[in-house]
């Protein structure tokens, strides 16, 4: 019998628990006009149910020896093909103007694998993944709460964010130390918000969020004075994690238009 173990270096927790393998499939429901992309396809749990299902699917992984293991697991299908490749680096674009995006993501890099994705977010249909529960809360926290910060924003400003169920330890082998969450992204279309410019915003959320615990005419003082706060209606009284997503992109807006 093959087997391939997990490897600590690859951050590799394999899903064994077949409910929750269901629960996903279900969850992505996939057709046979679906062309999926699996990033970490894991021993093939969920590989196995996305390939009799959908048109074509592409798998990516960096490990060469689980690479291997998959190509024999499924060396008599036509419809998959394996990349070895870092989804870090990976330009999903090549794959097609219509993909679906699926995956447990390795846990330690699973932030800058996000933003990644976000720079093929119009050739993306949707993503199903499997993060850690204390990212999904970050994602998903809503302006006023503790977990309210520059990752939400950043990824509110592009997806809508819908957390699906949360899935214990015990579904995998070997035992994370935290609790996950299956969450979808859609792409925004058409983008929910005018940010003029990415990088004057990116700089500015980040900015703020680097003292959190201070108002936010303290956090942005190098940036920005009461004049500019009170010209968009915010509060200069306000800490960064009070502010909607909606300010943050009407004040960039003002200091990107300030800057020519």
């Amino acid at each position: 019998m093959l087997m391939h173990y997990p490897r600590k270096r690859f951050g590799q927790h394999f899903l064994t628990d077949q409910n929750v393998i269901d629960e996903i499939q279900n969850s992505i429901n996939p057709t046979n006009e679906d062309v999926i992309i699996e990033i970490g396809p894991g021993r093939g749990a969920i590989t196995s149910g996305l390939v009799s299902k959908s048109k074509f699917v592409h798998a990516i992984e960096l490990d060469r020896d689980l690479i291997g293991y998959l190509k024999k697991e499924f060396n008599t299908n036509s419809s998959i093909c394996f990349h070895q490749a870092d989804a870090l680096k990976f330009d999903y674009s090549k794959l097609g103007d219509k993909i679906r995006i699926v995956g447990n993501f390795p846990y330690n890099i699973s932030t800058p694998l996000l933003f990644h994705l976000l720079k093929y977010k119009d050739c993306i249909v949707d993503i199903h993944c499997m993060l850690q529960k204390e990212v999904v809360d970050r994602m998903a926290a809503e302006p006023g709460s503790k977990a309210y910060g520059r990752l939400g924003i950043m990824l509110g400003c592009h997806l809508k964010i819908e957390p699906l169920f949360n899935v214990d330890e015990s579904a995998f082998f070997p035992p994370p130390k935290v609790k996950s969450t299956v969450v979808q992204l859609l792409p925004l279309r058409p983008n929910k918000f005018d940010i003029q410019n990415e990088s004057v915003f990116s700089n500015l959320v980040s900015k703020a969020f680097m003292k959190r615990r201070k108002t936010i005419q303290n956090s942005l003082k190098e940036f920005v004075d009461i004049s500019d706060l009170n010209a968009i209606n915010i509060d200069p009284g306000l800490r960064p994690e009070q502010i909607s997503i909606l300010k943050y992109v009407e004040l960039s807006n003002y200091l990107s238009n300030r800057l020519g």
